[in-house]
């Protein structure tokens, strides 16, 4: 059950881990110099303490390596290597050699950009900073020197960079702008001035209080959603590292029909050492009373390939429980992994695939909590195709998700000078057949992180 809940990422690495706690487990190797594997199964049971050869069989290839990705040595690997750069932080730091800046400022400024978060913000105030160089460094640094600093660092590339607010972020990105333009003009008084009016969307107030007309405000606004709210994410690598979803299952179409795989790539294939077979064989062997010591070493043995086999047959049983599921889901699913329209997804929850493949619901969640699908549509996190049922008032069973997905291209399709409140989105529904309230439909939207009407207004 431990091994199941393993996502494919994590899974070469517990292999590994194996493989390095039990000398007993070792990766298969194809040499022909080996002595077959087939030719050490099904020997005749010996009268000792223990049969030894059943520690000598089941050691056949294991079935798992037929089911891997079914590629060839001479497919092409189409996988992207990214290359590595340089951090953010780095390339801040080489800018700041360009200054003239004493030893004293170059450290200053130096803990500024130490202190920069990955989207290249200062959250930590300079009374803090004032605190970090006498409790850290010993040494006593005014605020006043912390702030000089600070505006070297906020001239440097790219603009924003060193801001402590998202208001002051996009001020400093405006001033580096031509300002003789009216427009960013225009769009550094709205957010130097209206900032509030402005995240809110409050448009009528900003012309009132601010005098100027409404398409002078469409040109400000233009120009203000050209600016980066997190400048650091643009320049170069951050320090934490990227994250690529590697599937766990991958769906084809062919002339018309599904086709699953279990995805492999970097998965060693393993067997029970032929060093630790021959061991035991040899001890076995041995015609002279055998010494305690000799016991103990039988028996150090057999338990480390007693574990081998254990580990082997859980990797066949995960692989196993895991096509079954899989398998399941897609036939469960078959319109929509054929077409990949959303609304051809029918209701569906755990119980609903664990009477299919006969496990139990834990074991299904365990499949879906962590495992990830490619399909021709997308790759998509498994747990993302179990949802609940609703009633439409013809009596048809339907997906939440389907219903999300209708209101969705409703909000899409919406004027956004008008955007559509989540009563009438409500009403909309209704005609269509989906009996839904209002806050149904504003939890609904949320879930699909659409915010309210007011704040999907534009000029």
């Amino acid at each position: 059950m431990k091994l199941l809940q393993v996502p494919t990422t994590a899974m070469e690495q517990r292999i590994k881990q194996e493989i390095e706690e039990n000398p007993a487990l070792e990766e298969y190797s194809d040499d022909p110099n080996e002595e077959s594997l087939e030719e050490q199964y099904d020997k005749e049971d010996q009268a000792d303490e223990f049969d030894v050869n059943d520690y000598l069989d089941d050691d056949e290839i294991p079935s798992y390596r037929y089911n891997a990705s079914n590629n060839s040595g001479e497919d092409e690997n189409k996988q992207i290597p990214y290359a590595a750069g340089i951090t953010f932080r780095e390339q801040l730091e080489d800018q700041l050699a360009l200054y003239a800046l004493n030893d004293r400022e170059f450290m200053i400024a130096s803990m500024i950009i130490g202190n920069l978060d990955d989207s290249g913000y200062l959250k930590r105030s300079t009374d803090a900073m004032v605190d970090d160089f006498a409790f850290t460094r010993n040494m006593e640094v005014k605020k006043p020197e912390i702030e000089k600093m600070l505006g070297i660092v906020q001239s440097m590339d790219p603009p924003g960079t060193g801001a402590r607010t998202l208001q002051e972020c996009l001020c400093l990105q405006l001033k580096r702008k031509d300002r003789n333009k009216d427009s960013i003009q225009h769009a550094l008084g709205i957010i130097d001035r209206f900032f509030n009016e402005f995240t809110k969307k409050h448009y009528n107030k900003i012309i009132k209080r601010y005098g100027i007309t409404e398409e002078e405000l469409k040109n400000a606004i233009e120009e203000i959603l050209k600016l980066n709210p997190k400048p650091g994410n643009t320049m170069g690598q951050t320090d934490k590292p990227n994250h690529y979803v590697i599937p766990d299952f991958i769906i084809t179409i062919d002339n018309g029909e599904l086709n699953l795989q279990l995805n492999h790539r970097n998965m060693p294939e393993l067997r029970v050492s032929q060093t630790y077979q021959n061991m035991l064989r040899a001890y076995s062997e041995q015609k002279m009373k055998k010494s305690k010591k000799d016991k103990d070493a039988i028996m150090f043995v057999k338990q480390k390939i007693d574990s081998a086999k254990w580990f082997i047959d859980a990797i066949k049983q995960r692989q196993n429980t895991l096509y079954v599921t899989m398998e399941a889901i897609m036939n469960y699913q078959r319109e929509y992994f054929l077409e990949g329209d959303e609304t051809k997804l029918h209701p569906m929850i755990l119980k609903d695939i664990a009477e299919i493949v006969n496990l139990d619901i834990s074991t299904i969640s365990r499949v879906a909590n962590s495992k990830y699908v490619q399909t021709p549509f997308g790759t998509f996190l498994l747990k993302s195709f179990f949802s609940e049922s609703m009633q439409t008032q013809s009596g048809e069973s339907v997906s939440t998700r389907e219903v999300k997905k209708i209101l969705q291209d409703f909000i899409e399709s919406e004027d956004k000078k008008k955007p559509i409140t989540d009563e009438h989105l409500s009403k909309l529904l209704k005609e269509k057949g989906y009996n839904i309230a209002r806050r149904t439909v504003a939890k609904y939207r949320e879930q699909l992180n659409i915010p309210v009407a007011r704040l999907r207004k534009e000029i």
